[in-house]
Parts: C-alpha cells; sequence; structure tokens
C-alpha cells in the first residue's frame, strides 16, 4: 500500500559528491559557512529563499523570544530524564520536545492559523477586520476552543515581548497585515469572551513571522527549535547542578493518592 503519490524518494533541500556539500542551490562550505547566521540559515532551509533584512531580523527576535521560560514542564522532563540517564542528553533533549502540542510551544501555530482565517474572512466582509475577528473568535467560543495566543497568568497587563517584537516588525519592515489582525482580536475577546485577555508571546510570534513570508504550516517550528538551545542549556547545568531528582522528590511530597482502599479481611 502506498502513502501519498511519490514512488521515487526526493528532497530539494540537499544534495553532495565528492567534492561538494549543495543546500538549496548554494554551496555549503563556498557560500553559507561563515556567511549566514543560524536563523538565516534556517529560513533558508525552510523556505529555499535567503530571508531578505526583515525576515532575518524578525526571525531571529522570535527565537530569542521564546527560547527560555524556566522550570516549565518540558524542561522539567528534559532534567528528570538527563538524571536518569546521564549519558544520553539526546534522549533528555527528546523528552522536553515531545510536549510540543496545543499548550505547551504548539499555540504559535495555532493563533496563526487564527490569524490567517480572520484574513480571509476579512476578503469576504469587504475588508472589515473586527466583524472578521469578531465572527472567527466566536465560533471558537461556540466550539469551546480556546483562542490561542491571548492571556497569560503571569502577564496580565500584556507580555512584555509582545511590544518588543511589534517594534522589531515595524523597524525592520515587516508586513504589518497580521499585527494589525492580532491586535484586533485583541479588542474584540472581551465583547466575545467576556474576559480582558491581552496578547502574550505565542500570539505575537505569528503575528510578525506571517508578516515576512513564514509558512504557516511551520510556525511550530519555531518555538520548537528555540526551545530546543534552552533544553541544552538546562541539561548543560543539570550535569554540574542536578536538580532532575529534586523535582522528582517534590512531586512525591505533594503526592496525593486519590484512588480506592483494599476491604478488609482480605477477599
Amino acid at each position: 500500500m502506498k502513502i501519498g503519490k511519490a514512488t521515487v524518494p526526493r528532497s530539494g533541500i540537499c544534495t553532495s559528491d565528492e567534492d561538494t556539500i549543495v543546500v538549496r542551490g548554494n554551496d555549503l562550505a563556498r557560500d553559507l559557512i561563515g556567511q549566514v547566521n543560524f536563523g538565516d540559515y534556517f529560513f533558508l532551509l525552510l523556505t529555499g529563499r535567503k530571508p531578505d533584512a526583515a525576515a532575518s531580523q524578525v526571525l531571529n527576535a522570535t527565537l530569542v523570544a521564546i527560547a527560555e521560560h524556566g522550570l516549565v514542564p518540558s524542561v522539567q522532563a528534559a532534567r528528570m530524564t538527563l538524571a536518569a540517564a546521564p549519558d544520553a542528553m539526546q534522549g533528555a533533549v527528546a523528552a522536553g520536545l515531545l510536549g510540543s502540542g496545543s499548550v505547551i510551544l504548539g499555540a504559535s501555530e495555532t493563533a496563526g492559523r487564527l490569524y490567517v482565517e480572520i484574513d480571509e474572512e476579512a476578503g469576504r466582509r469587504n475588508g472589515d477586520l473586527r466583524a472578521a475577528a469578531k465572527a472567527i473568535v466566536a465560533g471558537r467560543r461556540e466550539r469551546k476552543q480556546a483562542i490561542a495566543g491571548y492571556g497569560h497568568p503571569e502577564h496580565k497587563r500584556r507580555d512584555p515581548r509582545v511590544d518588543a517584537l511589534f517594534q522589531v516588525s515595524q523597524q525592520a519592515g515587516g508586513g504589518q497585515r497580521f499585527v494589525e489582525i492580532a491586535k484586533v482580536v485583541e479588542e474584540v475577546i472581551p465583547e466575545v469572551v467576556g474576559k480582558d485577555l491581552k496578547l502574550n508571546v505565542s500570539g505575537a510570534i505569528p503575528a510578525v513571522l506571517l508578516g515576512v513570508g513564514y509558512p504557516v504550516a511551520a510556525l511550530r517550528g519555531v518555538p520548537m527549535l528555540a526551545r530546543t538551545a534552552s533544553l541544552i542549556a538546562h541539561l548543560n547545568e543539570e550535569l554540574t547542578d542536578p536538580i532532575g531528582f529534586a523535582l522528582s522528590y517534590q512531586a512525591t511530597r505533594e503526592y496525593e493518592y486519590t484512588g480506592g482502599q483494599p476491604a478488609e479481611g482480605g477477599r
């Protein structure tokens, strides 16, 4: 049984021969090593084109913004995994990334798809962004879906990373269409949801990236790539100042058994 239409393995990303390594049409040794930073190289790998100045600044800013966030669940999972298997950093990094879903690290993709849907709906409403945003957000609420990219347990006024990213985008000359959509959603949420939920970094990241041509389907990759750097830093620290077992012990101290008890007298 075949999955998909391809019958020959193929890729447009990389090839090599005895003398040359080619990545997206560029000679790796001659044109890329020492010539591009890692964020720009990632953009090239992903899209097949080198980023312009705006895309470069915006992408690198988002990677910096989302890389580190303390002892979040993914970091705890990674550190506890390394504590149990200190010879396998790759397994610990993988443990930290496996939870990249709708709650942790995946909200940027969900928010990005929301913005694209609103943009398309506005086209059907003669450009009325506010009406489009209200309709799409209301639909999410009716289906009991969270509005990804809005609300934060700590930053109630607005995540400080939001304005920083928006400023980078504007100064770099990035497209502002999706930034505008993100702000409009923030404006209509109190009316539709009944709560004043402010933009967080997961809402800002797709707003600025979509404006520089970043593909919506790969939005989750940005926080995953950024968080990988943070995980490696935490795991390096874990090797010299271990807390993995302390995290486990703390969970054991707080543990409450909620199951039943065996009947007295045996069977």
